[in-house]
């Protein structure tokens, strides 16, 4: 199912952080585990697509698409059992925490031990993610304390992985260099294909081979969310071609609403098939959820900016009276 490899300087290391920190390790793996995220990165990508400047905002979305689908392509070759998993105990033919605890799940919804269900562990997504998306913001916005800003959350979301048990050290490193690479990648696309919407074809045309060797989940996500947003961009920029706001009560019901559009279509999508099969691990329970995630995303961004002008109206109402 999976390859074990590590140096022992960082199992101990491992160790030693869960060890000492003890308590206040969990509330740190938390904490860093939701900002590195699925759910807190797109919550970040969407703040700048809605409120700060789309433009800027989608040169960002396609930083982290590159990233997002180059480290499961590499995880399902390289594949690395997570630390808590190679170092486990076995009693009575059951795996139990051994050396390395687990004190962060990957996939929360999904069996602690499924190697194939909670990933494998080189490289590290949360760090490939986290250069990708602060970086490209930091090079949006280029202001120093925003670069001060993404170099210390990259660095603390990469030590909080190592303390979470579910990294090595060297997965961190190396998912930071997925990251820098997401990061030239695109540029040299932004500066080379002027085209947005073929910027995101030569990605997915780079990306979907991986269908053929990729089952965990977060290659089939990230799939999902590049056809999405190849799909809603022409939409967008025919028929509505949302501008940028200053309106905060604009920029807040832009994100809430957004999410409100994420959790009742995810909802309705999971109902028609049981929880068992979709977490099986199987091809065609991939696609469903790559198909899932092109809905949502290709609704977020193609058919949900229709309701903007609305909320500008909200906006300027509460601001007369």
């Amino acid at each position: 199912m999976g390859n074990v490899f590590y140096f022992d300087w960082e199992v101990s290391l491992i160790e030693w952080l869960q060890n000492t920190l003890g308590p206040a390790s969990m509330a740190i793996t938390k904490v860093f585990n939701f900002i590195g995220g699925e759910t807190g990165m797109l919550i970040v990508m969407l703040i700048m697509i809605f409120c700060y400047q789309k433009e800027a905002g989608m040169r960002c979305a396609l930083k982290i698409l590159t990233a997002t689908m180059w480290f499961p392509m590499i995880k399902n070759i390289v594949l690395r059992v997570r630390p808590y998993i190679a170092h486990a105990n076995v009693v009575d033919g059951q795996l139990t925490e051994g050396r390395v605890k687990a004190l962060s799940l990957t996939e929360h919804d999904a069996d602690k031990w499924d190697i194939v269900q909670q990933g494998y562990s080189f490289p590290s997504g949360h760090c490939a993610n986290t250069v990708a998306l602060y970086g490209g913001i930091a090079m949006e916005i280029r202001k120093r304390w925003v670069w001060i800003v993404a170099i210390v959350l990259t660095i603390l979301i990469g030590i909080s992985r190592v303390i979470a048990g579910v990294h090595y050290p060297t997965d961190v490193l190396a998912g930071w260099a997925v990251g820098l690479l997401a990061i030239g990648f695109s540029t040299l696309l932004e500066k080379k294909v002027k085209n947005e919407w073929m910027r995101y074809i030569i990605l997915f045309v780079l990306s979907v081979p991986g269908v053929f060797w990729c089952k965990s989940r977060d290659y089939f996500s990230a799939l999902g969310l590049l056809v999405g947003i190849i799909a809603a961009y022409p939409v967008e920029k025919k028929y509505i071609n949302f501008q940028d706001t200053r309106n905060v009560w604009a920029m807040i019901l832009r994100v809430v609403g957004v999410f409100v559009v994420y959790y009742v279509l995810n909802t309705l999508m999971k109902l028609p098939f049981s929880k068992e099969w979709l977490d099986s691990g199987e091809l065609l329970p991939n696609l469903v959820r790559t198909i899932r995630y092109a809905i949502i995303l290709f609704v977020a961004l193609g058919v949900y900016p229709r309701m903007f002008p609305l909320f500008e109206k909200v906006g300027k109402k509460s601001i007369q009276n």
